[in-house]
């Protein structure tokens, strides 16, 4: 009786050691997944789908588009570039950046440089989901190339008593979303005092006043300034032709650095969409004159309920186009959606 409790004792042991040892197999952490990022760039830099655990029926989109495993990107990607922001959500097995690449060139001695926003989902150490948008703009690709390296403050760990809850963060990243749509001026605008966003390596906040000129008055501006703060913009009301935000996917939450990955779409409708009244009462026409779709992947540095840093990679799409992971109805929604545990 003895030596037969000390078997299933034994069997238990060897039981959970095996249990503990699949888990461990199955985990992947920042820096594995992170490490899936650069096995699957190399693998299509390489043209060889082989290189890169991929599941059975992963789904692979580029720019709203489903394409089979070895098209798209796969044909043209020449090497990786210098620059990467990742958004590592360890939990969900999801890992979102933006990095700079070099396709091909009609000159076989040179690169295109370009930008990539892109998420993978990892399960069982296989990646099941790949979303990539292309911004094929060398202009941009350079000013985020001459970035060299994120800001330092999105290295920064959040002290563990003052992390948000993956709701809080995303509820708050949104607010930036739902105050741009409203934009009467009065919404609820967490942005910190040193908020700043960069938009394809441009800084479109807080920029230089050009010699010679006069800083625009949001008071008096009958245009938004990039020369502006982050709650200037928003206050002054003039970005109200920017009338839906739609299909905002929150795809990675990364807790212990306090930042949320979303991909979206801002619509400008033209038409009567591009008149509206200012907060003053005054009468604005602005925007652009015909539909108009950004495609973007937009990401937001949170510290305390406030937004201290944005970066997106957009890029011009078809007007009203679907991202390819949503239902047209979702799609076509101003809703935030959480769908880190999907």
């Amino acid at each position: 009786m003895k030596n037969s409790t000390l078997n299933c004792a034994a069997a238990l042991v060897l039981l959970a050691a095996s249990a503990t040892a699949a888990a461990a197999e199955s985990t992947c952490n920042r820096a594995c997944l992170e490490g899936f990022v650069e096995h699957y760039l190399d693998a299509v830099v390489a043209k060889r789908p082989d290189k890169v655990p991929l599941a059975t029926g992963v789904r692979f989109t580029e720019d709203g588009q489903q394409l089979l495993i070895g098209d798209g990107l796969w044909n043209t990607l020449r090497a990786k570039g210098p620059y990467r922001l990742f958004v590592t959500d360890v939990p969900a097995g999801q890992v979102a950046v933006l990095a700079t690449i070099e396709e091909d060139n009609r000159d076989p001695n040179q690169g295109t440089p370009g930008l990539i926003a892109l998420r993978l989902k990892v399960k069982g150490q296989q990646i099941t989901e790949i979303e990539q948008i292309l911004v094929r703009d060398e202009k941009a690709a350079a000013r985020v190339n001459a970035l060299a390296k994120p800001h330092p403050v999105y290295l920064e760990s959040v002290p563990a008593a003052e992390r948000m809850s993956r709701a809080d963060l995303i509820s708050t990243a949104n607010k930036y979303f739902s105050g741009m749509q409203q934009n009467d001026g009065k919404g609820d605008y967490p942005f910190a005092e040193d908020c700043n966003r960069l938009e394809n390596g441009m800084q479109a906040t807080n920029a230089p006043t050009p010699a010679g000129q006069t800083r625009p008055d949001p008071k008096t501006s009958m245009t938004y300034s990039g020369q502006w703060s982050c709650l200037e913009q928003f206050k002054s009301g003039l970005l109200h032709f920017v009338n839906r935000i739609r299909d905002r996917r929150f795809v990675a939450v990364d807790q212990e650095r306090g930042i949320v990955f979303a991909f979206g779409f801002f619509d400008h409708s033209g038409g009567a969409s591009r008149t509206f009244k200012a907060p003053d009462g005054r009468t604005v026409t602005s925007g652009p004159v015909q539909p108009w779709t950004w495609q973007l992947g937009e990401l937001f540095k949170i510290e305390k309920g406030q937004i201290r840093k944005i970066e997106a990679f957009l890029q011009r799409a078809p007007y009203g186009m679907n991202s390819g992971w949503s239902t047209w109805s979702q799609g076509m929604s101003d809703a935030a959606r959480d769908v880190t545990m999907e």
